[in-house]
């Protein structure tokens, strides 16, 4: 199912790319950004649930799901709202004076329009009531307090009054002080408790219209009238407040010529109060009515009956915005004729002159909300998630309008590995990624160091979950360092994949935007530093070339195949071709020949006619040169092993002819590379003299071996060829010869000792006189 999350987001990021420019595609209600990631989240959620049930995951990573569910239907709330370039409104004060009749709530939405801040506490408060859960049902009811009821009538009746019940069923019956105690009967104290939670429920949910609509069910039409009373005045008629053309439509219906809401609505919310501050109600009433009209005094009452940290951020948000739209009403009630009545137009209530300016209060206001809201970072929760928790901060912090300290803390705590060993980095950094790309795409302030930190960390969550091909796409993303972390990841890829997996995972980059050159270069570059930090130095003895070689490591596999990143472009050959040099150095210097000529057969057939760098090619033309003197010695020996003693006389002139021709070209193709200044360089490079040390070392390795082996042929042929005896005392002058300085790289090892070689010339000298005669210069004349 995270597999499936991956790919689901991917596809999301990768659609918005494409509308990158287009703000409006991007805040789209239903297809932009966060709302397709809210609704990928709801979809998985289902399938979640499902796995609960299984006991195949656990409730805590359906709690975070839902969390980031809700975390981006805030973001697409508040994001379309702060990068939407709301339209003029006019002031409350202008609304009043072209017509004093104003509505109350016609003013309320002008002061809500003038100040963002209220605007977006608005906005989260519409968002915690769209993701409050569910309001309980209290169930079918039979009428009014039925079973209280009758136990009344059958005390009356009787002339017994029934014990611990009230003897009246007037909704002030319970908490009348003369009841002394008494209450409903059971049953009907049962269902007005459940009745109590189930309205303030609906309340929590911004569903007032279901709360009056069950308390109509419930027989207590009394109660939806107090309830009503949270809605401010509205009279569309009367009202001159801009309206957009749905609000035109809805005014031909007859419902639009009346007036609703409450016109007393100051005097209804002191009641509110004092019915929430009233000790002897139950707490869920007092919350109830607390809610309705919150304030800073009833705070505590609110707080009482919070069970998750939604409500208690409900808490605040509802107090702020019921303070603000009060105090803004309250600075214009001597101009508003449903507040000061007919003195306002007889003009003796003039406005306010000489008060705190509006900007002084708005900035006021908003410090105390801050402050507020910042509180929540510690607030207890008895359920749910807490405050702490990492979806919980993000919320916060979004609806501050902090997303750039946001993102800054969890980079930090990434890198200080906070998170790591949590269950849910996974979807953390899931989560964090896309909000960084989110809000780069809607132009919002991010970290440029943070957004790297954090999509590094979910590349590595990509890479662990097996995601290999989304990780050019959201390499991409890093800007300036895309090319180099998407070569990290293609450097870690190291033997899983073969040469079609690697070539697929390198044209991605092309797809998504990066330098696929760059990406190709680096990579390889990368791959040969990783395995040169594995595998020994080239230092020490020279080694030996004799017998076979040990098979080959995976570091050494490792190093070998790094060049095919490089080869597949032709735009990397010229890479290709210095780092084909540095590769077969090393090789040749650890007197790995076979692992050397599978690089030669690797590369393609190009790269040796590169004309520059020209030292490069140089290099590597003498790498070729090498490679056809050491197949022409084997080739020699192995056709030298042909001869049988039954070949019957033709057969053996065949074969001494082809090997009379191996020999001679051998004998050529040696001494053309030991008069030729092979692998000596005198050109200015980056690590120049390791680069000569390195050739150095392998002429060191090579040049006696090929002198050795040449002269050990020439000599172990004579039968044959006799003429080679000659050849085999004139190599001797080529090795002495001071422009070639042969003699300088034979070393003090054993078989590579200048001595070994002298002492095989002696042993030819000798076998020079086998034909007779005392001159033992006499060969050299035959």
């Amino acid at each position: 199912m995270s597999e499936a999350l991956y790919a689901a987001c991917a596809e999301v990021l990768s659609v918005c790319q494409t509308n990158k420019d287009d703000l409006e595609a991007l805040l789209h209600p239903e297809t932009g950004f966060a709302p397709r990631l809210r609704e990928i989240c709801n979809q998985h959620l289902a399938e979640l649930q499902e796995a609960v049930v299984e006991g195949t995951a656990s409730p805590t990573e359906l709690d975070a799901l839902k969390m980031e569910s809700d975390t981006w239907a805030l973001l697409q709330a508040l994001m379309s709202l702060r990068k939407t370039t709301l339209p003029e409104h006019p002031h409350p004060r202008d609304l009043l004076a072209a017509n004093p009749y104003t509505p109350p709530a016609t003013l309320a939405q002008s002061i809500m329009n003038a100040s963002i801040t209220l605007s977006s506490l608005v906005v989260v408060r519409e968002w915690l009531h769209d993701s409050a859960p569910l309001p309980a049902t209290p169930g079918a009811t039979n009428g009014y307090w039925r079973f209280t009821r009758n136990a009344v009538l059958q005390g009356k009746r009787t002339g017994r009054v029934a014990g611990g019940v009230v003897s009246e069923l007037d909704p002030d019956a319970v908490n009348r002080s003369g009841e002394g105690g008494k209450g409903l009967a059971p049953d009907d104290a049962a269902y007005e408790k459940a009745f109590l939670q189930a309205l303030y429920g609906h309340v929590r949910a911004g569903q007032l219209e279901d709360a009056i609509d069950l308390c109509r069910k419930a027989n207590q039409p009394w109660r939806a009238a107090s309830l009503r009373g949270a809605l401010l005045f509205q009279w569309r008629t009367i009202s001159n407040a801009p309206r957009d053309d749905d609000a035109m439509d809805e005014e031909d219906t007859e419902d639009s010529q009346q007036w609703s809401g409450n016109v007393r609505r100051q005097m209804w919310k002191t009641v509110c109060q004092r019915t929430a501050l009233n000790t002897t109600l139950s707490p869920t009433e007092r919350a109830l009515y607390a809610a309705l009209a919150p304030t800073p005094s009833t705070a505590a009452v609110l707080k009482a009956v919070c069970r998750t940290w939604e409500d208690h951020l409900w808490v605040l948000v509802s107090i702020a915005c019921e303070e603000r739209l009060s105090l803004g009403l309250a600075r214009i009630a001597r101009e508003c004729f449903w507040e000061s009545g007919l003195g306002t137009l007889e003009g003796s209530a003039a406005s306010e002159a000489g008060g705190v300016p509006e900007e002084e209060v708005e900035e006021e206001w908003e410090e105390d909300v801050k402050q507020m809201l910042e509180a929540l970072e510690a607030v207890q929760v008895a359920e749910g998630a807490p405050a702490d928790h990492p979806y919980h901060i993000s919320q916060l912090h979004i609806i501050l309008d902090k997303t750039d300290e946001l993102l800054e803390s969890f980079a930090n705590g990434l890198q200080e590995g906070i998170y790591v060993s949590a269950p849910e980095y996974p979807a953390l950094t899931r989560f964090f990624a896309h909000l960084c790309l989110f809000l780069q795409l809607i132009d919002m302030p991010v970290s440029p160091l943070a957004t790297q930190v954090i999509l590094e960390a979910y590349l590595r969550v990509l890479e662990s979950a097996g995601q290999r091909e989304l990780i050019a796409m959201y390499a991409g993303a890093l800007g300036d360092n895309a090319v180099e972390r998407y070569a990290l990841f293609l450097t870690s890829l190291e033997l899983s994949g073969d040469m079609h997996e690697r070539r697929l995972a390198l044209t991605r980059a092309r797809e998504h935007g990066l330098d696929i050159e760059r990406v190709a270069i680096v990579t390889a570059e990368r791959t040969i530093e990783k395995t040169f930090t594995i595998l020994p130095p080239v230092k020490g003895p020279l080694p030996s070339i004799i017998g076979l070689e040990p098979a080959a490591t995976d570091a050494e596999i490792l190093l070998l195949r790094s060049i095919e990143w490089t080869t597949f472009l032709e735009s990397t050959y010229d890479t290709a071709l210095e780092q084909a040099n540095v590769i077969l150095r090393y090789f040749l210097g650890r007197g790995r020949i076979q692992l050397s000529k599978m690089l030669l057969d690797m590369l393609p057939p190009e790269l040796g006619s590169l004309p520059e760098p020209e030292d490069q090619a140089t290099e590597f033309m003498h790498y070729r040169q090498f490679f056809n003197v050491w197949e022409l010695l084997s080739r020699v020996v192995e056709t030298q092993a042909l001869e049988q003693p039954q070949m019957n006389k033709e057969t053996r002139l065949a074969w001494l002819d082809d090997y009379k021709t191996l020999v001679e070209q051998a004998r050529e193709q040696v001494i053309k590379l030991l008069t030729t200044d092979w692998l000596m360089s005198d050109a200015e490079v980056h690590n120049g003299d390791r680069r000569r040390r390195d050739l150095s070392r392998i002429r060191q390795i090579y040049i006696p071996e090929l002198i050795i082996r040449l002269h050990s042929i020439l000599v172990g042929s004579r039968s044959r060829i006799p003429e080679n005896m000659k050849h085999a005392l004139s190599l001797v002058n080529i090795v002495a010869d001071s422009r070639y300085r042969l003699y300088e790289d034979f070393s003090k090892q054993d078989g590579r000792r200048l001595g070994d070689y002298l002492g095989a010339v002696r042993q030819a000298v000798l076998a020079g006189l086998e034909g007779g005669g005392s001159d033992p210069f006499r060969i050299l004349t035959v």
